[in-house]
C-alpha cells in the first residue's frame, strides 16, 4: 500500500484502502493471476493499481482538539465502599396516655 501511494506524488498513504488491498491479494491468489517468469518486478502491480484506482477521500480537518477521555464508570472513582452488614436491634416502646 505504501509502495502504491509512493508512486503517485502528493498522495497520502492514509488514503489507501486496506480492504481493497486484501481483497485484491486474495483474488489474485485464488485465481493464480499475475504469475510471471520474467525478472522485472513491478512494485505497484495489480494490487497497487487497484488501490490507486479507488482511493479513499482525504481526511477531514480536526475541528476540536484532542482530549483525554473520561472514565466510563465513575463507580471506582468514589473509593472503596464499606458493604459489611451489621445486626441491628430494634426496640419499640408503646406509650399510652392516662385518662383522667
Amino acid at each position: 500500500m505504501a509502495d502504491a501511494t509512493g508512486t503517485r506524488p502528493g498522495t497520502d498513504p492514509d488514503r489507501a484502502s486496506f480492504s481493497i488491498a486484501l481483497n485484491t491479494a486474495r483474488d489474485l491468489l485464488v485465481q493464480a493471476a499475475g504469475v510471471f517468469n520474467d525478472t522485472a518486478i513491478d512494485l505497484v502491480g495489480t494490487i497497487g493499481r487497484r488501490i490507486l484506482a479507488d482511493l479513499m477521500p482525504d481526511r477531514r480537518i480536526r475541528t476540536r482538539p484532542r482530549v483525554v477521555k473520561r472514565a466510563i464508570s465513575k463507580y471506582n472513582a468514589r473509593g472503596t465502599v464499606d458493604r459489611t452488614t451489621y445486626k441491628a436491634t430494634i426496640s419499640i416502646d408503646i406509650l399510652t396516655t392516662r385518662t383522667p
